[in-house]
């Protein structure tokens, strides 16, 4: 039972936390796991998740075969949202900026009502759905880069949260042995990275570095993953590379994150996926140094991580090539980027700095 004295709060999400694990979904899991003082209603996946349920607070059932946040499910999430919006004292949208957003931003007062709102963007698909959008309340960036673009777009009170690492669950680890690997984990989507990561992986060949590709590759709602990961494989055949395994949905992140020498995520830009991926957060934590696109979002890394210019395939290559073939940097950047995660998305920072917002909003 929920106690009566905590304050209740609606967190808002496309798809159920239970279902596909996308970083909305990961975003408000780890709200709810953070912040024991306040009672959560969540949407969970029906007739049964695909993730672990959360243990605390009221799930309200979402009808979801795949816990994939298609059309029917986010109609379903709006109308239980308009109806728990109301009983509760705040409500928390994780809600990527996307086509159907603006129209939905516009619809606030009807669906969320007078309720204060926190609105998390994991992300934001394209530039030009910010001009036809309104703010939903107070909304929170994950990075000074998306804030700034947010302010631009007269998002008004923008704050900073980055997201967090559990970092018992995400243990550094040593370097591994062996042939190395060198991972791409991503969606399919245009300019998203992949093939911009093969390109790069084949230049690093032409320079001498030996090592196994492997992508790990999510399909999106209407897309037909067995063809886009053929055409992976065609396009890494033509680029002469040797070793590659294209993978698609991986259950087991960490086991292989576990398994790789360096991360390789080299997108021109991040459409759908999330400003600060997990992903880069996951492999440095764990002590695996990524290779990255310069992009303005990555520039909160700092020198935890390398960065070529964005696609620059020959620099991204041999930036790989020289990593690999340099193993004292590479303990050098793995142990930056273990300390970059401790200090900057450890959950204390996250935990806090949502508690004071929500506290801020509620008073």
């Amino acid at each position: 039972m929920a106690r009566r004295d905590r304050p209740r709060v609606l967190l808002l999400t496309s798809s159920p936390l239970d279902g596909a694990d996308g970083c909305d979904v990961r975003l408000a899991s780890n709200v709810l796991e953070a912040l024991p003082d306040f009672d959560f209603v969540w949407f969970t996946q029906w007739p049964e998740g695909r993730q672990a349920s959360p243990r605390r607070g009221r799930p309200v059932r979402i009808l979801s075969r795949d816990g994939v946040p298609h059309i029917p499910q986010r109609i379903q999430a709006a109308l239980a949202g308009a109806v728990f919006a109301r009983r509760v004292d705040l409500v928390h949208a994780f809600l990527t900026v996307g086509r159907t957003f603006p129209v939905f931003s516009r619809l606030r007062p009807l669906l969320l009502g007078g309720r204060p709102v926190v609105h998390t963007v994991p992300g934001v698909m394209d530039s030009r759905f910010l001009t036809r959008t309104r703010p939903l309340g107070t909304t929170v960036a994950l990075s000074e880069s998306m804030a700034r673009r947010l302010r631009a777009a007269d998002f008004g009170d923008v704050r900073v949260i980055p997201p967090m690492i559990d970092l018992d669950a995400w243990p550094y680890l040593p370097r591994p042995r062996g042939y190395p690997v060198v991972l791409f984990a991503g969606h399919h989507d245009p300019r998203g990275g992949a093939e911009a990561a093969i390109d790069a992986a084949a230049e690093a060949w032409r320079e001498g570095a030996r090592f196994r590709l492997v992508l790990a590759m999510r399909g999106r709602p209407g897309q037909h993953p067995t063809l886009l990961n053929e055409a992976l494989r065609e396009r890494a055949g033509a680029a002469g590379l040797p070793d590659v395994e294209v993978k698609g949905y991986v259950e087991d992140m960490r086991a292989l994150i576990a398994t790789i020498h360096v991360l390789l995520f080299p997108p021109t830009m991040l459409g759908g996926k999330a400003d600060i991926p997990l992903t880069v957060l996951q492999s440095l934590a764990s002590g695996r140094p990524a290779v990255l696109s310069d992009l303005p979002q990555f520039a909160d890394f700092g020198h935890a991580v390398l960065r070529a210019p964005t696609g620059d395939a020959r620099r991204t290559g041999q930036q790989l090539a020289w990593l690999l073939d340099q193993p004292r940097s590479w303990d050098v950047l793995a142990e930056r980027g273990r300390s970059l995660i401790e200090d900057h998305f450890g959950p204390e920072r996250f935990a806090a700095r949502y508690a004071a917002l929500y506290r801020e909003l509620l008073s």
